[in-house]
């Protein structure tokens, strides 16, 4: 029997996939439990529309994304911590400040799309990558300066 998968299934396939099963594996196990449904024309044609859709919408999601990150790659964002004589910082800049920062300047980023892999502990100049989608980064220039 031909079905269509409604979910990722391990060992078998991934969400939207039509594959030939053993109709008892079909009737007993994947149409009962809603992850699959049969593969008539009109659900195949069903299928197709909807793949097409989803391909549109994360379409118009990259191209907003890339026009953010050109944005953000203009951007130069001036974070003020207090510092030591040795220009040490006395805590540090993380992800969260960063967001917030980049908040004040009217970019709503998740903190869990800037990746920093450490701390920074200095004043200076740092580039910080920001992951906005997975093919779509943007690299923020940062001044970290004394309070």
């Amino acid at each position: 029997m031909k079905v269509i998968l409604v979910s990722d299934i391990e060992g078998l396939g991934s969400k939207g996939k039509i594959l030939e099963v053993k109709d008892g594996f079909a009737r007993n196990y994947l149409l009962p439990q809603g992850k699959a449904f049969e593969a008539t024309e009109s659900n195949i044609r069903i299928l197709r529309t909807r793949e097409d859709k989803d391909n549109k919408l994360k379409e118009k999601d990259r191209k907003l994304a890339q026009g953010l990150a050109e944005k953000l790659s203009k951007l130069s964002l001036t974070l003020a911590c207090q510092a030591k004589n040795n220009e040490e910082l006395f805590g540090s800049v993380n992800a969260g400040m960063i967001a917030s920062g980049l908040k004040e300047e009217g970019f709503d980023i998740d903190k869990e799309k800037i990746e920093l892999p450490e701390p920074i502990k200095n004043l200076g100049i740092y580039n910080v990558k920001v992951r906005l989608q997975a093919d779509v980064e943007a690299e923020v220039k940062i001044w970290v300066v004394k309070k």
